[in-house]
């Protein structure tokens, strides 16, 4: 039981980790391509019989992408999908699955696991992911649809692949509710660039570490999350938020509000030190952990934020800094209502 506890926070928190791996190397690449990338939907003006386009500014122009430059960079956005992905694959096959056995394909019901924090993760990292490939496709200048569909597909495959994997594992299995999570987010990035061509609401992800003043939760904590913060990041659920972050200028365009500023809806959950309840048992079925006494609860956080893709810059470099902090909440007060109650928190990460 306490072993079989621990792979489930592994497993279902690897998602999250591969979306945040994605968007750091996707972001990377588009960052040092801007400076010679058209886009696609851009306003095509002809001049002596050749194309140009417009780009940030009507004062500056720059010739558009052939037919044969956007094959060209298809080709090896695609290549690089796929032999980056595979990589992760191989990776994540040798560390999670290479030593445990495997059965045929099953699935298994998770979905009243850790207060469903977990598959808020899911969405977080499909999203995550289905953002970063769409910039990578539109680079490619291929048509606006096509790589939204494209590349906002890409984050339920990605994590599709990986449930794929987990039903044909004994220790685990095919979950349903992992899959749901995935799709919703992804759809829910192509539905906002469908719908309102840019990203309105950013679902984003923060974390604060667990300490407490019971040794025996520390303890429990070391060999259910792991010791070092990097592990704590990614498995600690009592320790992560995440974050519906809407920019209040995208939907009061007539307002003098600055276009950073955003509120932020967050959700988060404390007294979680098993899956479903707090309780271990180990292979011969005694108890060795029993903490039924501590109360599971969920947390939801209302905070201002700030879309740093917002602010304007012509250095790549801090773009490059920005896309990528941008998948995270921005520290701030927090207004919480948890146990019936509400607090102020005057930082909440």
């Amino acid at each position: 039981m306490l072993l079989s506890s621990f792979l489930a926070s592994l497993r279902s928190s690897s998602r999250s980790l591969l979306g945040i791996l994605i968007v750091f190397l996707s972001s990377s690449v588009v960052s040092s391509a801007q400076s010679d990338s058209t886009h696609s939907d851009s306003t095509v003006i002809s001049i002596t019989g050749s194309p140009i386009v417009a780009i940030d500014s009507p004062f500056i122009i720059k010739q558009s992408l052939t037919p044969l430059q956007i094959k060209k960079r298809t080709w090896l956005v695609g290549g690089a999908n796929v032999v980056g992905y595979s990589g992760i694959l191989y990776g994540l096959s040798q560390a999670w699955y290479k030593d445990f056995p495997k059965s045929k394909f099953h699935s298994f019901n998770d979905s009243k696991e850790w207060l469903q924090v977990d598959k808020v993760g899911h969405f977080y990292g499909a999203y995550i992911e289905s953002r970063a490939s769409t910039e990578l496709w539109k680079w490619t200048g291929m048509d606006r649809k096509k790589y939204i569909w494209i590349g906002g597909l890409s984050g339920a495959v990605y994590q599709t692949v990986i449930e794929f994997l987990d039903g044909h594992s004994a220790d685990w299995g095919w979950s349903w509710a992992d899959f749901g999570a995935n799709i919703l987010g992804s759809g829910t990035y192509i539905a906002q660039e469908l719908a309102w061509n840019e990203q309105r609401i950013r679902p984003k992800w923060s974390f604060h570490r667990k300490s407490y003043s019971d040794a025996s939760l520390n303890r429990r904590s070391d060999v259910l999350f792991g010791k070092s913060s990097p592990e704590r990041f990614i498995k600690d659920y009592n320790g992560q938020t995440y974050w519906a972050s809407a920019s209040i200028k995208s939907f009061l365009p007539k307002s003098n509000l600055p276009d950073w500023l955003c509120i932020s809806i967050g959700y988060g959950a404390e007294g979680m030190f098993g899956g479903e309840e707090n309780i271990a048992k180990d292979e011969n079925g005694n108890i060795i952990f029993d903490r039924r006494d501590i109360k599971r609860y969920r947390q939801w956080y209302l905070a201002p934020d700030i879309d740093l893709t917002k602010i304007k810059t012509n250095k790549k470099g801090l773009r490059f800094l920005f896309t990528v902090l941008s998948a995270f909440k921005f520290p701030a007060p927090s207004l919480e209502f948890s146990n019936g109650k509400f607090r102020l928190n005057a930082l909440h990460f």
